[in-house]
């Protein structure tokens, strides 16, 4: 994501890169901008900086709870983790904290995460946030955040000159990043041997690492999948983009969501690949032209394996989806166009609205001063030459 970004944003804004073991308790600059993450180890440094020097976070998920875990019990620092459950969930939030601390139940982390997201101490350190959804817009109005909220797109990959990789399917059927429950991967697997069945030649392709406890192995034995279904863990960047240029449709289900943006996603749509997602959070504001939005409720099995029989028998249906995907990651999601919104939202948050509103009152005034008046012709040039500048009203 910031390799993505930053050439681009480095053009519109003077940027200094800090990095873990190397960064400044007071660097330079007019604001700093923060990725959080959920992840301990990526972002827990930053989150550290965050607290010597607030600034602008890019909220990357909402739940935090991980991360938390992380910045505190990792550190062995019970008092804290139990002071941010108590500080968000009040009483029921530190006694299930002991509870966690005494083995008596499992972590909150792997069972309740988005009951107990924990993104507070977070939010109090922002001067701003930057998201990515509406929802997660929403959550943190929700939690009390009243300062400004900036809701600029995910950037998007353009895709690399790579040949799609060689892999049979008809239909073949995408699924990338971690295997687990959240991904809906029992679900997906019941929907595509219900497929199966009925088109032998349809082909499943998963691309990830499968999580601990999780046995997909027994899933597809039971499901009797064979060899419709192929196999790959960690892929480099460029097998990634060859796998999922050979699908003809790419599924992306999630639920719970931690308030996460799906960058295998984002690189669907800059592929023009129809997308089959969860409706919920970030996926559910997709286009409906571009992704069948399957409702995670009792008829989420029903609802996927319909989803992926209407693909798999009208090719003019995955052309015109895939058309509308393409679309959108060059509307929505255009590098240059989310480089743009941050350079605004950056100025804004080191306080260039107030500096643009002072140096127009300032050349308002020395007009006056030197006797032009309102309806002057000179008015509409010293708008034009304001306006150059980015300061025009």
């Amino acid at each position: 994501y910031s390799a993505l970004l930053l050439p681009a944003l480095a053009r519109r804004v003077e940027v200094e890169i800090a990095r873990p073991g190397r960064f400044r308790s007071r660097p330079r600059g007019d604001v700093a901008l923060y990725h959080v993450g959920n992840d301990p180890e990526a972002h827990g440094w930053i989150v550290d900086a965050l607290r010597r020097r607030p600034g602008v976070v890019v909220l990357h998920e909402f739940v935090l709870h991980h991360l938390v875990s992380g910045l505190t019990l990792a550190r062995g620092d019970s008092a804290g983790y139990l002071d941010a459950l108590e500080r968000e969930h009040g009483l029921v939030g530190r006694l299930l904290g002991y509870a966690v601390l005494d083995n008596r139940i499992p972590p909150l982390w792997e069972t309740r995460p988005e009951d107990f997201p924990l993104a507070g101490g977070v939010l109090e350190l922002a001067t701003g946030l930057v998201v990515h959804s509406r929802y997660v817009e929403g959550l943190a109005r929700a939690a009390g955040f009243e300062r400004p909220i900036w809701r600029i797109p995910h950037p998007a990959w353009e895709p690399p000159a790579v040949p799609a990789a060689d892999v049979g399917g008809a239909p073949l059927v995408g699924c990338f990043g971690n295997l687990n429950a959240s991904k809906r991967i029992p679900q997906l697997l019941e929907a595509f041997a219900s497929l199966h069945r009925r088109r032998p030649a349809a082909r499943l392709l998963l691309v990830g690492a499968v999580a601990p406890r999780f046995d997909l192995d027994r899933r597809l034995e039971r499901l009797q999948l064979g060899d419709s279904v192929q196999r790959e863990a960690y892929v480099d960047g460029a097998r990634l983009w060859a796998l999922m240029a050979a699908c003809d449709v790419c599924v992306n289900l999630r639920a719970p969501t931690m308030g996460e943006t799906s960058g295998t996603a984002i690189r669907a749509l800059s592929l023009g690949k129809p997308l089959v997602v969860s409706e919920v959070g970030w996926f559910a504001e997709l286009p409906g032209a571009a992704a069948v939005k399957v409702p995670v409720d009792e008829s989420e099995t029903e609802m996927l394996e319909a989803a992926l029989e209407l693909l798999a028998r009208s090719p003019e249906t995955r052309a015109a989806m895939g058309s509308a995907a393409r679309a959108t990651a060059l509307a929505e999601h255009d590098l240059e166009r989310v480089a743009e919104a941050y350079a605004a939202a950056l100025e804004q948050a080191a306080g260039g609205a107030a500096v643009a509103e002072a140096v127009a009152s300032d050349v308002a005034r020395a007009a006056s001063e030197i006797g032009i008046e309102p309806t002057d012709p000179e008015v509409a040039e010293l708008g034009r030459r304001l306006g150059e500048i980015g300061l025009g009203r």
